[in-house]
């Protein structure tokens, strides 16, 4: 190693924090989801495409990229290496070579050393610190390095090394080595000299990398134990393994000493879901506080690297930036290594990480060698510790131990031998566990992070053994959920059983048991709300699976599965294509995510006694646009009071927000501190507000034929059931107000290109809602926005009525019909909302002279008032954008508009005969009454006054005719939705009658399409041969 001088003590040199970018494979969620890449790489150059819009692409240069998500295999050992020679694939190996060894570097040669690991969760960061299996990741490599150089090393060399293992949640320390539990945490203190450093935190002397090995072993269980009973997901919280290496050079005065901090952050997607949008208790989390601080901290540092005046550095703010002072700006060469999702589902989080990364490499350290004379550092750093407390703060001084061995030979090998006799007593437990695993049946633990899975096993001896809270128990198992005595299992006569206490949780592969249950070698066991295992039989039952597979996606989906929550539920493949919609299919992966973080929230609050009951809800599952084409799918959280019945919807990043609050409430409550709080710093309150019940939607066809339309409506709900009806009428009207009759009717709608045309909707009632049936002193209140107009219009609040009428009229002018207009007319529908009103909230909506629109000078409101180029005409609409019955209905009026044409065609003969009898009857008559031609004109004349009474009959015909297909038209569209909104029910002896069900509605459906479009035939034939017979008598 390169060893400087030891007379001559170098100046602080400036680093650059070295920024290193990894992409790893599809995760199999990903896969699941039909994914697409949307990241690629050239030599340091990486560019991200948006997968919303292709030619919006972003590129970004980094020190190191490690391009992991292709081109592998595995070896003989399971190590994943090139697939071959052309492969650009980097593994674990590539990446400690250019990261690890630049830290093994600087710490032999004196320098303080930290490695930061960035990304959202699950991107690849526990993967690339710590590693799996035999792909060892960077902390064990360097671990591992570390002492086999020192193996090499001369005699007149004493290394020593201690190491640490701690993990920051909620702002607060927990000791990775240390199964003492201190309230509160361990506290962050500050020294002139060493900084800030953690008191009470204990460092463990290691003599080689197996003793590493074990404790980073023991620290797992430790958090994975902390996290259980905390209730809190390793995914957010922040992993610090710290390494003290000295060296102590026996025939000189002066020594080298050097800090390795290698820290596994929390998930950065935390500090977007914190931020969400409407939450007034968006800034409430400390969950987020440490990340948040953290950028605030590369942000104010990048900045003043790039000459902006920066007044202060916030490294207070947080535990985190405390901790993190001397890598960030301060005495240290530091590496940062973001992760990277290249799923085009993870797009904003992955160009979120790409941005972050790119603010860091600003960043400027001033790293010097640490060294100092032997006698003096240890005289100062006695008189520091006699400051702090004398024997007790030794312990606390991260320095202290490799000082204190200068002053009195012998203090290292003391340490040492105390090190050992505590390894031999763990050894001896790790030897009898071991033993334990390979005779009896025992629980595994399956954790969200794979690094702390399997890091748990309860052995299941011969009789009963009961699982619970109390410390009775022979399983002591802490966690939401978990009572006192929560389940027994029973090993007898060669079958393990498990049967649950009362009414406490425990369900197996998925399924909710209430009786004793026989298990089977791999059964998935879940315990409470989310403490999920995996059982492993006797070893006569064990064979060469691959456990791997059974990881925390499999348990949830198995629960979802159990519970009829599927991609079918959420909507159909595209046609022609058995491949879901991948926009569906990241909606069910969001919802398999949040399913265990309903079920702690409900669990968290019936333990705190809040009453609110929380279930996932799929906004947007049944609702269409205006133009019949699905919404766009997201997850929300409906939450219910179950007391007053109050209801509020909360978006899924509200939700994480809250979560995040609640489960700091619940660890006041769990630490004895109590759980009440001020309403309006509870995450389980939030004001009384308006609630969407669902949408009706009336097609608006026959407002271009002139044609008056009145109908009832279901209004249906996010899960596509029917919230209420809607009874609406719609009438083409005079600018006066006065409703159009038949005879206005316009067969062909292109008339109206360029003329006003007024007509009022009316709302004349609501039936049956269910939103009053459940509680009878709440209201509703009813919205629509038409075309371009840029406001929505609200009833007036009804309450306590089942069937309020509502009776509310507005008139709507168009001054010049554009093609554009028409064809919104011709192809969409006009969609009313429904709110639901709770007692207390405030109501939707202002008066018309508040709003912003145009009002005519009858004060008519003013619609079409600019041109929208973007609305497709019906011509436009493809197979692949509708359903196939869609699809079929669009043929029907195609038809329709060739009966349309022949109509037109009639109507030009109509004008034609028209004008020659107009001609005619303008010619001068003969003074004498009796003239012959006198006579034949007034014949011709009365002939011309019967042919405008006879089309003028005729287009009444038609208009009557057109009305009933429209009504039809309407009926049919509303049997397709529910027919596109209908789900296969759970129960699998209900299916039978479903899909009997389900082909009768669409026997239904087709039989009233022929019906309508042969009515309308026939009536069509009808008027041209009566208009045919009328015109051959008057040609001959």
């Amino acid at each position: 190693m390169d060893n400087e001088k030891m007379g001559e003590v170098p100046g602080p040199k400036t680093d650059r924090v070295s920024v290193a970018v990894r992409v790893r494979p599809f995760s199999q969620r990903e896969k699941n989801s039909g994914s697409q890449c949307v990241i690629s790489m050239h030599s340091r150059s990486i560019t991200i495409r948006d997968p919303k819009n292709e030619a919006r692409v972003k590129t970004f240069t980094f020190d190191l990229t490690y391009w992991s998500h292709d081109g592998f295999q595995k070896d003989e050992d399971g190590a994943l290496i090139p697939a071959d020679p052309t492969s650009k694939f980097a593994g674990q190996g590539e990446v400690f070579r250019d990261i690890g060894r630049g830290i093994l570097d600087s710490a032999w040669r004196g320098y303080n050393a930290s490695l930061l690991a960035y990304g959202q969760t699950g991107s690849g960061k526990s993967y690339s610190m710590i590693g799996f299996g035999t792909n060892k990741g960077i902390i064990p490599r360097v671990c591992e390095e570390l002492f086999k150089a020192i193996g090499k090393q001369k005699e007149n060399l004493e290394p020593q090394v201690m190491f640490s293992m701690l993990e920051i949640y909620n702002e607060q320390v927990r000791d990775l080595l240390s199964r003492t539990k201190i309230p509160g945490g361990l506290r962050v203190r500050e020294d002139p000299q060493l900084g800030f450093f953690v008191e009470g935190l204990k460092w463990v002397p290691c003599e080689d990398y197996a003793q590493i090995e074990k404790l980073v072993e023991q620290g797992s269980k430790l958090r994975m134990t902390a996290s259980t009973s905390m209730n809190a997901s390793s995914s957010r919280s922040h992993m610090l393994i710290a390494i003290q290496f000295r060296q102590v050079f026996l025939d000189t005065a002066l020594t080298k000493k050097s800090s390795i901090n290698m820290v596994d952050l929390a998930g950065s997607e935390r500090q977007r879901a914190s931020g969400s949008e409407g939450d007034r208790l968006r800034e409430g989390s400390r969950v987020n506080l440490s990340l948040t601080s953290l950028g605030n901290v590369i942000s104010a540092l990048a900045d003043s690297a790039m000459g902006k005046k920066v007044l202060h550095i916030p490294y207070r703010d947080s535990v985190l930036t405390k901790l993190l002072q001397s890598a960030l700006g301060g005495n240290s060469r530091t590496t940062l290594i973001a992760t990277l999702s290249p799923a085009d589902i993870c797009y904003e989080e992955t160009l979120s990480t790409l941005r972050y990364a790119e603010r860091a490499k600003k960043v400027r350290n001033r790293a010097v060698i640490n060294t100092c004379p032997l006698v003096g550092a240890s005289r100062a750093e006695n008189a520091l510790l006699l400051g702090l407390g004398g024997a007790g703060a030794a312990e606390h001084s991260a320095c202290f131990w490799a000082e204190q061995q200068l002053g009195a030979r012998g203090t290292w090998a003391q340490l040492l031998e105390q090190a050992r006799r505590e390894w031999e007593q763990q050894n001896a437990a790790l030897t009898q566990e071991q033993q334990m695993v390979k005779i009896l049946p025992h629980l595994l633990n399956v954790n969200e992070d794979p690094q702390l899975t399997g890091v748990l096993k309860f052995f299941i001896p011969n009789g009963s053994c009961d699982v619970g809270r109390a410390a009775s128990n022979a399983i002591c198992l802490q966690g939401l959920g978990i009572s006192d005595k929560h389940a027994s299992f029973m090993n007898l006569d060669g079958k393990v059983t498990v049967a649950p206490h009362s009414k406490c949780k425990v369900t197996v592969n998925g399924v909710p048991v209430t009786i004793r249950t026989k298990l089977q070698h791999l059964d998935r066991v879940i315990l409470g709300s989310n403490s999920a295992f995996l059982y492993i039989g006797f070893p006569s039952e064990r064979g060469t699976e691959d456990l791997s597979r059974f990881d925390y996606d499999f348990f949830q989906l198995e629960r979802a599965a159990a519970e009829g929550v599927s991609v079918d539920m959420l909507g159909s493949a595209n046609p022609g294509d058995d491949q879901p919609d991948p926009s569906i299919l990241a909606v069910f992966q969001d919802y398999i995510k949040l399913m265990p973080l309903v079920v702690e929230a409900n669990q968290m609050s019936e333990e705190l006694r809040k009453g609110l009951k929380m279930e996932l809800k799929v906004k947007n599952l049944a609702s269409s646009d205006s133009r019949g084409y699905d919404l766009q799918k997201e997850i929300m959280v409906k939450v219910t009071k179950q007391g007053t019945h109050q209801v509020w919807i909360w978006s899924k990043a509200k939700f994480i927000n809250r979560k995040f609050l609640m489960e700091e409430l619940y660890q006041r409550f769990l630490e004895s501190k109590g759980s009440h709080v001020a309403p309006e710093d509870d995450p389980f309150w939030d004001p009384v507000e308006v609630v969407h019940l669902g949408s009706a939607h009336v097609w608006l066809q026959s407002l271009a034929h002139c044609l008056t339309l009145e109908e009832q409506v279901d209004f249906l709900n996010c899960d596509g059931l029917e919230e209420a009806v809607l009874h609406i009428q719609i009438t083409p009207c005079s600018p006066e107000g006065r409703a159009r009759g038949e005879e206005d009717m316009l067969t062909d709608p292109l008339e109206l290109l360029g003329k006003r045309t007024d007509f009022q909707i009316h709302i004349v009632q609501c039936l049956g809602v269910k939103w009053l049936k459940e509680d009878a002193r709440r209201g509703i209140q009813m919205g629509y926005k038409i075309y371009d107009l840029p406001n929505t219009l609200y009833t007036k609040p009804v309450w306590k009525s089942v069937n309020p009428r509502i009776e509310e009229t507005v008139h709507f002018t168009a001054l010049g019909v554009s093609r554009e207009f028409l064809n919104y007319l011709l192809t969409n529908a006009l969609i009313v909302d429904l709110w639901g009103l709770q007692e207390g909230c405030a109501h939707l909506g202002v008066g018309i002279s508040q709003l912003d629109v145009l009002l005519t000078g009858e004060g008519h409101i003013m619609v079409d008032t600019k041109t929208l180029s973007s609305v497709k005409d019906v011509s436009q609409i493809t197979s692949n954008q509708v359903p196939e019955l869609y699809q079929k209905l669009l043929k029907l009026e195609q038809e329709t508009e060739l009966l349309r044409d022949v109509n037109r065609a009639l109507r030009r003969e109509n004008v034609f005969l028209k004008a020659s009898l107009e001609n005619a009857g303008s010619a001068p008559q003969a003074q004498k009454p009796d003239n012959p031609e006198s006579t034949t004109m007034t014949a011709a004349m009365t002939e011309a006054h019967q042919m405008r009474a006879q089309r003028a009959g005729s287009d009444a015909q038609l208009a009557r005719a057109l009305k009933v297909f429209y009504r039809g038209m309407s009926m049919a569209r509303g049997q397709l939705l529910r027919l596109r909104r209908c789900r296969p029910p759970e129960d699998d002896q209900m299916l039978r009658p479903f899909v009997h069900q389900q082909s009768q509605m669409l026997k239904d459906l087709e039989e009233l399409l022929e019906s309508s479009l042969q009515k309308l035939k026939t009536d069509v034939a009808f008027i041209v041969k009566k208009k045919k017979e009328h015109l051959l008598p008057s040609q001959q």
